[in-house]
């Protein structure tokens, strides 16, 4: 099983952002967790951040193809594409692979213009507040379903 991971907008900046928000861990430190459960797992993980929308797209893309981006399942966190990138949506829709959307923060207690998704209709799920331990749920939950 291979999972790819895409972390978007700003996630960089982890570990220094708003840590009382999102926590004092780095994306780096958030991956090798990722990478560590995997491992367990015997699960292949690619992961990959942009600030750029279509650098997402692409990347989506690339994971319903059948070249060697290709992945089972994606675990994206969209960040503020999340609110209103139809493009994002439309790429998860049409490649046809379970995706789960995560978020550090809790979406839907935060500003009101954050509780809408629209890329949520187009994953299996979505796991919010739980900080860097919403990505190793979401990877345990792919795993759980992917092996019954």
């Amino acid at each position: 099983m291979k999972v790819l991971v895409i972390h978007g907008p700003n996630l960089n900046l982890l570990g220094t952002r708003e840590p009382d928000i999102y926590g004092s861990l780095t994306l780096d430190q958030i991956n090798t967790q990722i990478e560590a459960l995997a491992l367990q797992h015997e699960v292949e993980i690619a992961c990959f951040h942009s600030n750029h929308e279509g650098e997402i797209v692409d990347q989506v893309q690339a994971a319903g193809g059948s070249g060697s981006g290709k992945a089972d399942a994606i675990i994206i966190n969209a960040a503020a594409y999340t609110h209103y990138s139809i493009a994002i949506r439309d790429a998860l829709s049409a490649v046809g692979i379970p995706a789960i959307e995560v978020h550090l923060s809790n979406i839907h207690a935060r500003e009101s213009f954050r509780h809408t998704s629209v890329i949520a209709a187009a994953c299996r799920g979505q796991i919010a507040g739980f900080g860097a331990q919403s990505y190793l749920l979401a990877l345990e939950a792919l795993v759980r379903e992917a092996r019954g």
